[in-house]
């Protein structure tokens, strides 16, 4: 245990930025950003901005910690939560009411006459419904990848959210309007839907890459950074605080998306109109959570992105390394500015080795994300093949779309096991869960689960009137006559349950990775890269969509759950050596800024700090229990 009266030579004003329990209020005076040597009980220590950096036999010896956030990342969180429940809260009824058709003496999509109906309206078949989630879907995740380099170069996150916000808001007013009786009875619904739809899709990839980079730009906690706390000296650690923190933001995603079960009984009971009535209700907290937010959240301004530069150093790279040294050890390092310059290049460059290593990480991270799409399909199955199988099972008036809300609630119930149990726990015992293992196990729990859609629709098949053509059993079937498999709707929450556990795993740690292996000024398009994964699973979806009927349900299952197996196996053997990686952040405490700082900037600029990061204070003794 340190003594705790032992003074370090250190700087006044920096530790409130990493203190553990309150928000920041602008950036602080920061030290000179050269490290200097601090001496405690004999031990040299390195200091950064006034923070004591962990010495390598620390590294190996105290216990990590996850740093307190400041308030405004928790407020980002009730806007994805806000954003999140109302996608969710519609897109859980979207493929029922285009597959379906009306119920038998409905005017609404509910089911009037006979509980057991399934609500509908469109009645296009499982092949339109596919084709179009899968296309809403596709859209929504691929095209985050123009609006995060459009947020990188020119206009910055925070705006890129804001008309996400405002066109999302008129698609959800568009979509109450194609559920309208009058709508539906018409024949003519088909058209503002689509337009909503769509609509929809637009703003959710303005709002999505963009969302999660600002809760993390949030974080005071940039490098590990030992502080004592109760009594024990312990590391800051910057993963577990971005895990942390994501972690939530993960499970206020979920808690909105557990809005699709109100959504579900609404759809069936009342109608479509209604369904999609309570999530734009939602959705109009939104824009003042926003407008409160604005001048309190630290903003990364659009620097102009590095793709260019990225480019460059591919282009070195290759030139000097050739083609076949891509993804071999030594590619990177001929690069470097460094290294061109001893090999007697007189070029220029706009970048630094540093850059190099962070394009280098860059690209590990979209290896890692190449594995992401089959994880994808096999957690909550092919296009809408999972919404096929559960048509033809016995729901006894449940919805057939209900227990795919089950995913949310799991999740729920385990995200504050995992930050306040387990994790903590393995803190404790000085296990490192990295990043690699994290996402290895959520893979092989996620095709563990999955082997669960091949056998239910299996059992399905056998015991349903219709044999492999369960699907429109029920639908096709004369009025009293009973056109369900006797397999218990129940039996569908167990794959559900254990491949909706595997999120947290994959997921968050996406969410990190995308994040810290990325340039600061590219961590909007990486984002997006990340969330491209889920375009390519809808893509495949989407050219599968003729497989995602009946009688050849086993094998959409079947398929992607075979290759979900063989893909966790080669991705650990892949990537397992990054686990011994050390966490980077590279956005550092002078990218900190917020718009209520500019006039205490301009002040400091008058009193010459002008062209200066940070402002330089007398340096003081201070021991280390300050730093708490």
């Amino acid at each position: 245990m340190a003594e705790t009266n032992t003074t370090i030579p250190t700087v006044v004003g920096p530790i409130s930025e990493v203190r553990s329990s309150h928000d920041i209020k602008g950036p602080p005076p920061y030290a000179n950003n050269t490290g200097h040597d601090s001496l405690n009980g004999g031990n040299i220590h390195e200091e950064y901005h006034g923070l004591i950096l962990p010495t390598e036999e620390e590294k190996k010896t105290l216990r990590r910690v996850a740093g307190k956030m400041p308030a405004s990342c928790y407020y980002l969180c009730a806007v994805e939560f806000a954003e999140r429940a109302s996608y969710y809260g519609c897109f859980q009824v979207y493929k029922n009411f285009i597959r379906a058709p009306l119920p038998k003496g409905s005017t609404t999509g509910a089911a009037v006459l006979d509980k057991n109906d399934t609500a509908g309206a469109l009645g296009k078949g499982s092949v339109t419904a596919t084709a179009m989630t899968e296309a809403f879907k596709f859209l929504s995740y691929a095209l985050p990848i123009f609006f995060g380099w459009l947020a990188d170069t020119k206009y910055g996150r925070f705006r890129m959210i804001c008309q996400g916000v405002a066109i999302c808001g008129v698609a959800h007013i568009i979509m109450i309007i194609s559920a309208l009786p009058p709508v539906l009875t018409s024949g003519n619904a088909i058209g503002p839907f689509a337009l909503s739809l769509y609509m929809l899709s637009i703003g959710a990839a303005q709002f999505k890459p963009n969302i999660s980079p600002t809760v993390m730009d949030q974080s005071p906690h940039k490098v590990a950074h030992v502080i004592e706390q109760d009594g024990e000296r312990v590391i800051v650690d910057p993963e577990e605080s971005l895990n942390s923190v994501m972690l939530w933001f993960y499970l206020l995603i979920n808690i909105g998306a557990c809005f699709g079960i109100p959504t579900t009984y609404l759809a069936k009971l009342v109608g479509y109109w209604a369904a999609y009535l309570i999530p734009t209700i939602l959705y109009l907290l939104l824009p003042p959570l926003l407008w409160y937010l604005n001048p309190r959240l630290v903003k990364q301004p659009p620097g102009g992105s590095d793709l260019g530069n990225v480019f460059r150093v591919l282009g070195d790279c290759f030139t000097h390394g050739g083609l076949r040294s891509f993804g071999r050890k030594g590619f990177w390092e001929v690069g470097k500015p460094s290294v061109r310059a001893a090999a007697g290049s007189t070029k220029v460059y706009g970048y630094d080795d540093q850059f190099v290593e962070d394009v280098r990480r860059t690209f590990q991270a979209c290896g890692i994300f190449l594995f992401l799409p089959i994880y994808y399909i096999n957690d909550g199955a092919l296009g809408a093949a999972a919404n096929a199988l559960s048509a033809g099972m016995r729901t006894n008036g449940v919805p057939n779309d209900l227990l795919d809300n089950i995913n949310s609630v799991t999740i729920v119930l385990l995200v504050p096991t995992m930050n306040h149990v387990i994790y903590p726990l393995l803190r404790r015992k000085g296990i490192h869960w990295g990043p690699i293992s994290r996402m290895t196990f959520g893979f092989a729990l996620c095709t563990i689960g999955s082997i669960g859609f091949p056998l239910l629709q299996h059992y399905v098949y056998a015991t349903s009137p219709c044999g492999k053509y369960a699907t429109t059993c029920q639908e096709n079937s004369p009025e009293g006559v009973d056109g369900l498999s006797s397999v218990s709707y129940g039996y569908y929450a167990i794959p559900i349950i254990i491949t909706a556990a595997s999120e947290i795993f994959v997921n968050v740690t996406g969410y990190t990775i995308a994040y810290s292996r990325s340039p600061k000024n590219m961590k909007g398009l990486v984002s997006s890269i990340n969330l491209f994964m889920t375009a390519i699973s809808a893509a495949i979806g989407l050219a599968t969509s003729n497989a995602i009927q009946d009688p050849y349900l086993v094998w959409a299952f079947a398929g992607p759950t075979i290759a979900g197996g063989v893909f966790t196996i080669i991705f650990w053997f892949t990537f397992r050596h990054l686990n011994n990686e050390e966490f980077v952040i590279n956005t550092d405490f002078g990218d900190m800024v917020r718009e209520s700082d500019n006039s205490s900037d301009e002040e400091a600029n008058k009193h010459g700090a002008k062209g200066q990061d940070t402002i330089t204070q007398a340096r003081q003794p201070v021991t280390l229990s300050e730093k708490n």
